[in-house]
This record gives C-alpha cells, sequence and structure tokens, in this order.
C-alpha cells in the first residue's frame, strides 16, 4: 500500500452516493425548497439516509461514490450505452453541489473521477482493501455490484436491511458471483441499454453458464443448443454478447487521486454539520444529529420545542364548523378514524379526530355509546353528546373530497377504505407511514408509536390503555369521551408533527 499503511483486519465501507440521490429524489418527490427557493428534497433524503446509516456503523475506513457527470469509457465501446436514460430533472441539478456538500459536511469522503461510473471506482477500491486484508462493505442495492460479492466483499441495501453475500447473489442470477458478468451479458440491461442476446433472460442465461461454464463457451459451442430460436440467436448475437460483456465488467484499475489510506471515518464536526443543515431550513434533521452526537442545543431557536397542547371534544355544529374552515384556510388537516375494528369493510365509524397545526387537534365523536359498568373503571353517561351523526358526515364531506385541502394520515389506506363505506371520498393524500418506509425501508418499524419516538421523542398514549385487554377490553365506541379525546386527537396531532418532520 502507498505510504506504507497497514490495513490487516480492517473494515472498509463504501457508499454508493449515486444511488443515495436518485433514491431520495424520487422518495420525496414534490414542492420543497430552502429559503431562496432552491430545491433540496434529494438533499433532505441524502442527509437523513446518512444519518440513519452512520449511527450505528462500525468501519474503519469509509467513502461516498459518485458517478461523475458525462459521458465514461463505456460510451466509446458502445455510443447507445444508458442513451434511453431520460433527462436528468431540472430540479435534481441543482442538488448536485449541494449532496457533494453534505457529504464533507458529514466528514466523509466524497469521490468522484472523470470518465468513470461511481460502480468502477468501488470495485478498485474493493481490490484493493481485499489486496490489503481488509473486509468490505458496499452500501447499495445496485445488482451490477454483485460481481464484486466474495469472501471479503459483502454488500448492504440498506432500504430492505438485507445483507448480500454470496448466497443472495447465487439467489438472484443464478450463479456464483464469478459469473454474474457472464449472465449479465447475455440477458443483456434494458435500465442500461445493454443489448445482450435477443430472448435470452436472466434464468436462461443461468442455464447456460451452469451447463457450459462461461460465455465464451456458451457462444463457441451455441450450436450444440437443441432449442431452434436461442440456438440462433446466439450465434446471430455472439458480438452483442461480447460487447455487453464489456460493459457490464466493473474496472477495478481506476487511477485514483485519493489512495485507500486517505479515507477515513472520524464523527462529523457537530458545528459544520448544523450549519449547513440549518443553511438547508432542515431543522428536524438538526435535532436528530445533535442527539446522535451528543450535542445540547444551541438554543437559538433552530430546534423545534414539543409544543403544548390544545385538545378539543367537538360537539356540535359550530365547533366542527369552524375547526373545517381552519382546514381550509391552511390548506393541510391531519385526519384519523376511529373504529370498532381493524377490518376496514366491517368497521363502524365511531368518531374522527382532525389538526391542522402542532399541538392543536380535535376529536369529533359520532357513534359511542354507553361503557359497561365497571370496565377500566371508567363511567360514561348513558347517551353522551354528539353531533348528528348525517350532518357531521354531510359537513365533514366536501372537506375531504376538495382537491386544495391536502388530507394527511398514517396508514391513510385504512380510513379512506372505512369512509368509503359511508360513500365519502377522500382526496389528495399523503401517508406518514409511506414517507417513513422509502425514507428508512428496513431500519425500523413504521407504525406511529415507534416514529413518534424515532422522530418527535413522544411516547404516545397506547391504545390498550385506553380499551383494556383480554376479557376486560371494550370497542373504542365504549370509551368515555375525555378519553377518547385525548387518545384519539394526540393520533392526528403527532401525525401531523411526523409529517412536517418527514417531509
Amino acid at each position: 500500500m502507498p505510504g506504507g499503511v497497514t490495513l490487516s483486519a480492517e473494515h472498509v465501507v463504501l457508499i454508493d452516493g449515486s444511488g443515495f440521490i436518485f433514491r431520495a429524489f424520487y422518495a420525496l418527490r414534490g414542492p420543497m425548497t430552502r429559503g431562496d427557493g432552491t430545491p433540496v428534497n434529494a438533499v433532505y433524503g441524502f442527509s437523513n439516509m446518512l444519518v440513519k446509516l452512520l449511527k450505528d456503523l462500525d468501519a474503519d475506513r469509509v467513502a461516498v461514490i459518485f458517478d461523475y457527470s458525462g459521458k465514461t469509457f463505456r460510451n466509446d465501446i458502445y455510443p447507445e450505452y444508458k442513451a434511453n436514460r431520460s433527462e436528468t430533472p431540472e430540479d435534481l441539478i441543482p442538488q448536485f453541489p449541494l449532496i457533494r456538500e453534505a457529504t464533507r459536511a458529514f466528514n466523509l469522503p466524497c469521490i468522484e473521477k472523470e470518465g468513470y461510473e461511481a460502480d468502477d471506482i468501488i470495485a478498485t477500491y474493493a481490490r484493493l482493501a481485499r489486496e490489503a486484508g481488509a473486509r468490505v462493505t458496499i452500501i447499495s442495492s445496485d445488482k451490477d455490484m454483485m460481481q464484486l460479492v466474495g469472501d471479503q466483499v459483502t454488500m448492504y441495501d440498506d432500504l430492505k436491511d438485507r445483507r448480500i453475500g454470496v448466497d443472495e447473489v447465487v439467489e438472484k442470477f443464478g450463479v456464483r458471483p464469478e459469473r454474474v458478468i457472464d449472465v449479465q451479458a447475455l440477458a443483456g440491461d434494458s435500465s442500461d441499454n445493454v443489448p445482450g442476446v435477443p430472448g435470452i433472460g436472466i434464468k436462461t442465461a443461468a442455464e447456460l453458464i451452469n451447463r457450459f461454464g462461461d460465455l465464451d463457451t456458451v457462444l463457441e459451442r451455441a450450436g450444440e443448443i437443441k432449442q431452434p430460436k436461442r440456438r440462433e440467436s446466439l450465434i446471430d448475437h455472439a458480438e452483442a454478447a461480447r460487447t455487453s460483456r464489456r460493459l457490464v465488467t466493473l474496472v477495478d484499475d481506476v487511477p485514483l487521486d485519493d489512495g485507500l489510506e486517505t479515507l477515513h471515518a472520524g464523527p462529523p464536526d457537530v458545528a459544520q454539520l448544523t450549519d449547513f443543515l440549518k443553511a438547508q431550513d432542515f431543522r428536524g434533521i438538526v435535532g436528530r444529529v445533535e442527539a446522535w452526537l451528543g450535542a445540547a442545543p444551541d438554543g437559538d431557536g433552530e430546534k423545534e420545542a414539543t409544543p403544548e397542547r390544545d385538545y378539543e371534544l367537538v360537539q356540535d355544529r359550530e365547533a366542527l364548523e369552524r375547526w373545517i374552515a381552519d382546514a381550509r384556510h391552511v390548506g393541510t388537516v391531519t385526519m384519523d378514524c376511529e373504529t370498532t375494528s381493524l377490518d376496514a369493510l366491517a368497521a363502524k365509524l365511531v368518531g374522527v379526530s382532525l389538526s391542522v397545526e402542532a399541538g392543536r387537534a380535535c376529536y369529533i365523536p359520532l357513534g359511542h355509546g354507553a361503557a359497561p359498568d365497571g370496565e377500566l373503571g371508567l363511567e360514561m353517561e348513558a347517551a353522551p353528546k354528539q353531533i348528528d351523526f348525517k350532518v357531521a358526515l354531510d359537513l365533514l364531506g366536501p372537506l375531504l373530497a376538495d382537491r386544495t385541502v391536502l388530507k394527511v394520515g398514517q396508514n391513510i389506506k385504512y380510513d379512506m377504505a372505512v369512509l368509503a363505506n359511508y360513500d365519502l371520498i377522500v382526496t389528495p393524500v399523503e401517508d406518514t407511514m409511506l414517507l417513513s418506509y422509502v425514507l428508512d425501508g428496513g431500519l425500523h418499524g413504521h407504525g406511529m408509536d415507534t416514529l413518534s419516538i424515532e422522530h418527535l421523542g413522544i411516547t404516545p398514549i397506547s391504545y390498550k390503555s385506553v380499551v383494556g385487554a383480554g376479557k376486560k377490553q371494550i370497542t373504542f365506541d365504549k370509551v368515555p369521551l375525555d378519553t377518547a379525546c385525548d387518545y384519539a386527537a394526540e393520533d392526528a396531532d403527532i401525525t401531523g408533527q411526523l409529517h412536517r418532520a418527514l417531509k
């Protein structure tokens, strides 16, 4: 190694930065800009991914690797390579330099090389690490890098929280990693416009490679293949297969400006990182970074405090009309339905909660009855005051269908199905559960309680504490209104806070 550096027994982590960029961008499509109007949705998602990844990362050397903009040597081999790709979205272009800046703010090496793809740089670093006796983890879900997997090299798909070793490669391609290139050369890759051999897919390619041993032998002995169409296609397109092999083979001798010994894995400088995040208006991530790095908030108001709670029990038409007017004024309303069953088709609507700002929410009881004596030690009037069911739905219906007001929910598909039982349409919608999943995948669960603790530091009222458990459990329509209001309004309030944090 240059400089006499010994890497034996070290762990080198190589992050597919370009993969992170596009995943973040498409997961958070929609208007998200900082104060000066610059789009930052990809920067936000990218930064959030790094926080989640680095918090528990055990590595001696780390680098984030990017594609260099422009053509690569593969375009000289095959001019149509990736020619089918659509133009880069206009709102992503100004985010590329910001994402490089974010990488450096996290105190991570930011590596790219003109004329090469990120995959080639990763292959080169992986080879250098192997030769030095280090083990390597490639953070990526890109199938093209499965050819690099071996005894010292594994991949990690952070979205699915899944490690990819030799067995997983065999499951995907039907061959061991050293023959993945041959399978890809035969099957081609429509996403990169790699031609391959027409009529040959991954499964057939694997069968051929396992039968004949390698690509060259398959092409040399194509005349032995009994299926006429397959035989003719292999003979006619042999040169395309050889060209495809050159395209899919990752080069591992990229002339690097930064040797393996220059990669480092030190913690970020808190001030430098938070200054960057604040400049992008990422206040939610600032709080998580401070908690991760053990830094006290600086008291400048950037970190949002837990808001005071103002929960209202809505029991008359005038109060409901006021909440509907507030929702229309704000343009976004968080909603949640309380029912008698987890089966949306069988569930009866008991009440609806709404929230339009952090800390402020309401619960609209619609179907509460009398609680059995002694259940949960609670007492409830036989006929609690509630808005007439039909009147309430007639008022809520136009709001739920108003396309100028965004409706937000946690697993909102369930609420939409319940309300559809009453001929109510809910549109447009966003779902905090889905937002969390596309951001964090398998890193943790995506139920509201988990997300509330993870992102807000709030432990919500548990459902069991409200309805009980086992033989003493009651349905929500038997819960006293004050208790129901505290629980249901909190659901809407927390979902709204999660939506703002995740977005």
